[in-house]
């Protein structure tokens, strides 16, 4: 009966510590997708007051660092020539960390559920509307461009 729990617990330990050695490793690459983001990251504060400061829409992406698809989006869409110019000419853009107290009050705020979840803001804060979840930077200009077209005629 020793030996059985004691293959329990080795199995046990094995199994925390690829977990968490994954997630470190995820959120390692997560926090170098971010860095390589060539526009300006704000929180909720300061990208509100710069929003408003210079009269821009709001880019808020509520996301998770160790989130393997959040990664997708930051390196294939973000990370773009097309996306990320449209992005620092139209918009702050404001990231909320899943983790974060600041994310679960955003979260809650706006009744989000699962993550990447790009949502389109007012300067005021108040939502426009949430941008799909595309990987065709194109597609994703097109959609910011829509954002901005559809305020143009309001």
């Amino acid at each position: 009966m020793a030996k059985f729990l004691s293959k329990i617990a080795l199995l046990l330990v094995v199994i925390t510590v690829v977990f968490f050695g994954n997630r470190m490793l995820q959120g390692h690459l997560g926090q170098q997708a971010v860095k390589s983001l060539p526009f300006e990251i704000y929180n909720y504060e300061e990208g509100l007051q710069e929003a408003q400061r210079a009269n821009k829409l709001i880019l808020a992406d509520y996301s998770a660092i160790w989130c393997p698809v959040c990664r997708k989006l930051d390196e294939q869409i973000f990370s773009t020539e097309q996306v990320s110019q449209k992005i620092a000419d139209s918009f702050v853009y404001i990231r909320l960390e899943y983790d974060s107290v600041e994310g679960k009050a955003f979260a809650k705020k706006f009744d989000l559920q699962g993550f990447p979840r790009i949502i389109a803001l007012q300067p005021d804060g108040n939502a426009i509307t949430e941008l799909p979840l595309v990987f065709d930077p194109v597609e994703y200009s097109n959609n910011l461009q829509k954002v901005l077209s559809s305020l143009s005629q309001h």
